[in-house]
This record gives structure tokens, sequence and C-alpha cells, in this order.
């Protein structure tokens, strides 16, 4: 699973980068433990967004209808393994 960073440390990480041209790109994302290209995506959302980085939350969903209908997949798709098993099960002890 990959590792989810606030927002606050993606604008610090790109305001080190920043603070620290001298170091570059890869020397910055080492000293802080994250991908040069995680860094490089964040300085241009940076940018584009007058000195913040958008963040979407946990998961990534567009909105909070699309993150309930992916809540309400997850459900409906646990329920009908159930009703499988169940049936698998009758099926076996009705022999």
């Amino acid at each position: 699973m990959a590792t989810q960073y606030t927002k606050e440390f993606k604008e610090d990480a790109v305001r080190y980068w920043r603070e620290h041209p001298e170091l570059g790109i890869g020397k910055c994302a080492k000293n802080l433990g994250i991908s040069k290209s995680a860094l490089s995506i964040w300085g241009k959302s940076f940018e584009e967004n007058e000195g913040t980085v958008p963040t979407r939350g946990r998961g990534n969903y567009e909105s909070d209808e699309a993150k309930e209908i992916a809540r309400l997949k997850r459900d409906l798709r646990d329920t009908q393994d159930a009703l499988d098993i169940l049936k698998k099960a009758i099926g076996i002890l009705g022999k």
C-alpha cells in the first residue's frame, strides 16, 4: 500500500527543496525519505496552485459521493461473497 503524506508534509517538502537548490531534487528527496518523482509532482502542483499542494484525502476519491459509492460497492461485494459461500454450504450439506 502506498504511503499517505499530509498536505503539510508535501508543502514543507517543496519548500525545503526550493530553499536548498544546491542539493538538487534527488538529494532533497533522499533526505526526506520520498521519491524524486513524488517531490517533482508536488513541486508542479505547488506552482500551479499558488503555494499549496491539493490533496483529496485517503483513497483519492473525487468527492464524498464517490467515496460513499466505493464503500457501498465494497459492502455489496462482501455480501455477495458471503451469499455464494452460503449457497455452496447448502449444496454440500444438502447431499
